[in-house]
């Protein structure tokens, strides 16, 4: 998890990045596209399964519509609306937002101490996204965070198959959606292919979104969501350290609170508990 949050950290750079050079719709589709087909040519190269079904083949097009073509399409507008820092934040409260359809939909029992640790970071991502404004761009952020944790459940329901082949697909369909859209939008792609947005590219689809999501998928079918979503509050830190170092954002003095606010929480959720206290701190 720390090689994804990093690396997901680090997308919102790229991303920033990456728009200097290509729409906003259309950068965000081809990041889609790219991480599907490398998955996919992996796949062929080893033979994996296909899914099999019209029933599987619809739940891997409803992922790739809400995971992809949603998610990515309101992230890269929200970071083009925001300082990058605050678009790592907003994008990435899925740590609060599932914790009540994970209980609902998969019997995942709520701790006190989860719950509160989990408000409690998120009062420190509040803090740090205060500074940076709010607008159309904090709701976009906001939209992508909806729509990733709805392709987290969504992709829970996908255990089984070959983790590969299926992120591939979603990845494929969505991309091919986000295209259409950008089209319908942005008219023909009028994208500068330098060496720096191919650079760019390449990292943000094969590093930030193949390899991250298909750890991530395989985590989502063995953990706990709650915990595991947890993991997440670590992206904004990356990506806030990184847009520091790289694009010159300082962060302020609430920014360093709300980030050691971050911390302590994720600190809470995973620190092993003892027989006693895991009595005391009965489910909800």
């Amino acid at each position: 998890m720390l090689f994804v949050t990093a690396a997901w950290g680090a997308c919102f750079v790229a991303i920033e990045w990456g728009l200097r050079d290509a729409p906003v719709l259309w950068f965000a589709a081809l990041r889609g596209l790219v991480a599907g087909v490398a998955l996919l040519l992996l796949a062929g190269a080893q033979r994996r399964p296909a899914p099999p079904g019209l029933r599987v083949w619809g739940q891997i097009t409803l992922l790739g519509l809400v995971n992809v073509t949603i998610a990515f399409a309101a992230m890269f507008a929200g970071v083009a609306g925001l300082a990058t820092g605050t678009a790592a934040v907003l994008a990435n409260a899925q740590p609060l937002l599932i914790l009540l359809p994970a209980w609902w939909l998969y019997g995942e029992a709520l701790s006190r101490r989860t719950v509160m640790a989990m408000v409690f970071g998120f009062a420190g991502l509040v803090l740090v996204a205060v500074p940076g404004g709010g607008g159309e761009g904090a709701v976009l952020s906001l939209t992508a965070a909806t729509a990733i944790t709805a392709g987290t459940l969504l992709s829970r329901r996908l255990g089984g198959l070959d983790v590969i082949v299926t992120t591939g697909w979603h990845f494929v369909i969505g991309g091919v959606a986000g295209a259409a859209l950008a089209a319908a939008v942005e008219g023909a792609p009028l994208i500068a292919w330098t060496p720096r947005f191919v650079a760019v590219l390449g990292f943000l689809s094969l590093i930030g979104t193949a390899a991250a999501f298909v750890v991530w998928f395989t985590e989502v079918q063995r953990s706990r969501l709650d915990q595991l979503s947890a993991w997440t509050f670590l992206t904004p830190v990356f990506g806030i350290a990184l847009a520091a170092l790289v694009l010159g954002e300082r962060p302020d003095g609430w920014t360093a609170i709300g980030l050691f606010t971050v911390l302590v929480a994720l600190w809470i959720i995973l620190r092993p508990q003892s027989a006693g206290s895991a009595d005391a701190d009965e489910a909800l």
